[in-house]
């Protein structure tokens, strides 16, 4: 028999990880574009951390995935 709240739990994980992560690629992609010469270090540093927090959340997804990474 299928767990419907545990179900639904999942899927709203998804969800709201699925969004988190395509927000800061939209705004790491945002502040990339708009960085000139005047004020484009401090807005470079925040898009490259926004793809940090991106990258950080695929690793993580691949981690949990793969049970040969946490020994299970």
């Amino acid at each position: 028999m299928i767990d419907w709240v545990a179900f639904l739990s999942v899927a709203g994980a998804a969800l709201v990880a699925s969004v988190v992560v395509v927000g800061f690629y939209s705004v790491g992609l945002r502040l990339l574009d708009a960085s000139t010469a005047a004020v484009g270090a401090a807005r470079k540093t925040a898009a490259v951390a926004c793809f940090v927090v991106c990258a950080a959340a695929v690793l993580f997804g691949i981690y949990l995935i793969v049970p040969a990474f946490h020994g299970a």
